[in-house]
């Protein structure tokens, strides 16, 4: 089965990016994650897409590497400048390197069943006192679509042949809680995304 992401690469500015809701919402994550990171940092983009993000922060002067799924996104990523390479999240075991912290914007993660193997992996991949900033769809939010509320409030629902899970900001911090301390939890499109800072643990 193609990809619904796939799919949607060619649209996704459209669709998104460019939409005065995509906009606002990306604007709102660009003020936290900024102060997160400087200039000469490596970041990795989990989910990187068209490479909004990624543009973003090297016009910063950090360095981004993105990889995403999405074969059509990364074509897309790589027009722009972004250092992109095509890999599921699930296979960061075999990425090397080391990174002074994460970005993952507006639910890639939420297409992902286990959030543990993913701390695991990131933390062999980020520094000591790394940052990460996930950005995730959140579970409880209020919208007017009843219907839509119901599904992100049974913590799992199928779109487009996708598995789609939400959840709250506290079962996240567990998952990633061996390795990664969690500082705080930003609203974001008045709680219909919801921006969770970590700083790597110390090595014991």
């Amino acid at each position: 089965m193609t990809s619904p992401f796939q799919q949607l690469a060619p649209r996704y500015a459209e669709l998104w990016s460019d939409s005065p809701r995509g906009r606002g919402q990306r604007e709102q994550v660009w003020k936290v994650i900024d102060g997160l990171f400087q200039p000469g940092d490596r970041v990795l983009d989990l989910g990187c897409g068209t490479g909004d993000d990624a543009v973003h922060l090297a016009s910063l002067g950090i360095e981004v590497l993105g990889i995403d799924s999405a074969a059509r996104m990364v074509e897309i990523a790589r027009t722009r400048g972004v250092n992109a390479r095509r890999m599921a999240i699930e296979g960061l075991g075999s990425l090397d390197g080391e990174f002074d912290g994460v970005v993952s914007n507006f639910g890639a993660l939420n297409c992902l069943a286990d959030l543990g193997e993913v701390g695991e992996a990131l933390a062999r991949l980020v520094g000591p006192q790394g940052r990460l900033a996930l950005c995730l769809m959140s579970r409880y939010c209020w919208r007017n679509d009843w219907r839509h509320l119901l599904q992100r409030w049974s913590g799992h629902a199928v779109w487009r042949g996708i598995d789609v899970y939400y959840r709250s900001a506290r079962s996240i911090a567990r998952q990633f809680a061996p390795h990664f301390e969690f500082e705080r939890r930003v609203s974001i499109g008045r709680g219909d995304h919801q921006l969770l800072i970590f700083r790597r643990r110390s090595a014991c």
